[in-house]
């Protein structure tokens, strides 16, 4: 009789294990709740409208029409379009190694015993608090080709002034300067968490080895902070993918189509000549590259960590 009663009081604790798990799902979805509608809002329903415009013809006025993959088509055979793709993928790859070496060099400075490296800290990562057209209206006046501040240094010290805004190279150049100029901060402070959590007997252990410095920072630094580097890879590639406030603000896209990327030729496209079918096809490319890469990435990276 007593064992009896045992196993029915053993089971009888299945059905309030069962409640409390619920409970306890319950409880996280509700935490969740409010993020997972905010994203279902303005997130996931965009998304979704975005797909089905760029399948139709529409300027935004009266009932949009059925083109099918006509868009995408139209995409294929147009040249802006693939000078826009060359000059999003040039502007990514110049930027982002750029942003991550900077912003590791800074780390590693910082992260020392430096005089006031508090105010240091705190310049770099300024430009992170200014909007990028505000960022963007600063450029042009540093970038200014008639009277702006760099052309009027250089023609202090003698050299020729520089067609900021009528040369392509030039033009290119002036918006990867001030993108990397705001991003560096941050992926400054993302290095500099990552170096605080390196354990300071791993360098120690090097220089009775006899590793100078440049050994440490290559054989000890550059691996711990492979995390770090890995996020700030596809942060940084996304961020360059998807610009569009530098480049409208300071070329607009040319001269000509010069510095035209595709956040740029998109919003041409959707809300200047109002093609909107157009250019939510070309958002859904800017989509798909972004999250094809991003996917390469993070299977490059998994795969890394199962071998090590």
């Amino acid at each position: 009789m007593t064992v009896a009663s045992g196993r029915v009081r053993e089971g009888s604790r299945t059905p309030f294990r069962t409640r409390a798990r619920w409970r306890d799902w319950l409880a996280g979805y509700g935490f969740l709740a409010p993020n997972l509608l905010l994203m279902a809002v303005f997130l996931f329903l965009p998304i979704v409208w975005a797909i089905q415009l760029s399948f139709q013809e529409s300027r935004g006025f009266g009932t949009p029409e059925w083109v099918g993959l006509d868009n995408y088509a139209k995409m294929a055979a147009d040249p802006v379009f693939w000078q826009s793709l060359g000059n999003t993928l040039l502007f990514t790859a110049v930027t982002v190694p750029l942003e991550l070496a900077a912003g590791l060099g800074l780390a590693v400075v910082l992260n020392s015993v430096l005089p006031a490296r508090g105010l240091f800290r705190t310049i770099i990562v300024l430009p992170l608090v200014i909007s990028g057209v505000a960022s963007g209206m600063i450029s042009v006046i540093l970038f200014y080709e008639s009277n702006g501040l760099i052309n009027k240094v250089l023609s202090a010290v003698g050299l020729s002034p520089v067609g900021w805004q009528s040369d392509g190279g030039a033009a290119m150049v002036s918006v990867i300067l001030t993108a990397v100029w705001l991003r560096v901060g941050f992926n400054m402070i993302i290095y500099i968490a990552g170096l605080q959590s390196v354990s300071p007997e791993l360098y120690e252990a090097a220089r009775i080895d006899g590793a100078s410095a440049w050994q440490q920072f290559r054989s000890v630094t550059v691996p711990l902070v492979g995390p770090s580097t890995f996020f700030l890879l596809i942060m940084n590639v996304i961020a360059s993918f998807q610009v569009f406030d530098l480049v409208f603000v300071m070329t607009g896209g040319g001269p000509g189509y010069s510095t035209s990327v595709l956040g740029t030729y998109a919003y041409r496209n959707g809300f200047q000549i109002r093609e909107q079918g157009y250019g939510a096809a070309l958002g859904i490319v800017i989509l798909l590259v972004t999250l094809l890469f991003t996917w390469v990435q993070w299977r490059t990276s998994r795969t890394r960590d199962l071998v090590e």
